[in-house]
């Protein structure tokens, strides 16, 4: 069984930065899908950014391009979210979730449905 266990998040002002971090354990040296979401109070949850072990990578929304990077450390088993010039919009919880079997990111974020989570980092920002 996978387990992810994120960190990284706290209170910023706008404009400010945070880096998560995703940790895995349970990986094995099988090929992966990890992905970032957040879910924002009173909204649904959706999927920001994803990257796997075959290096590929895809930008699920589009609010976040250009503001936010995900990076990965095979060496340490662990993703990276950085996330730059934040908006107050962008306060969510922020969990991970890991896919098994595949080196390529689904096309969809909704193909995580069947993942592995981790319980998510509270991410805050004040305007």
């Amino acid at each position: 069984e996978v387990q992810l266990v994120e960190s990284g998040g706290g209170s910023v002002q706008a404009g400010g930065s945070l880096r998560l971090s995703c940790a895995a354990s349970g990986l094995n040296g099988d090929d992966y899908a990890i992905g970032w979401f957040r879910q924002a109070p009173g909204k649904e949850r959706e999927g920001v950014l994803c990257i796997s072990s075959g290096d590929d990578s895809i930008n699920y929304a589009d609010s976040v391009k250009g503001r936010f990077t995900i990076s990965s450390d095979n060496a340490k088993n662990t993703v990276y979210l950085q996330m730059t010039g934040l908006k107050p919009e962008d306060t969510a919880v922020s969990p991970c979730a890991a896919t098994l079997g595949t080196p390529l990111c689904p096309s969809s974020f909704a193909f995580f449905a069947s993942a592995s989570w981790g319980q998510g980092t509270q991410v805050t920002v004040s305007s």
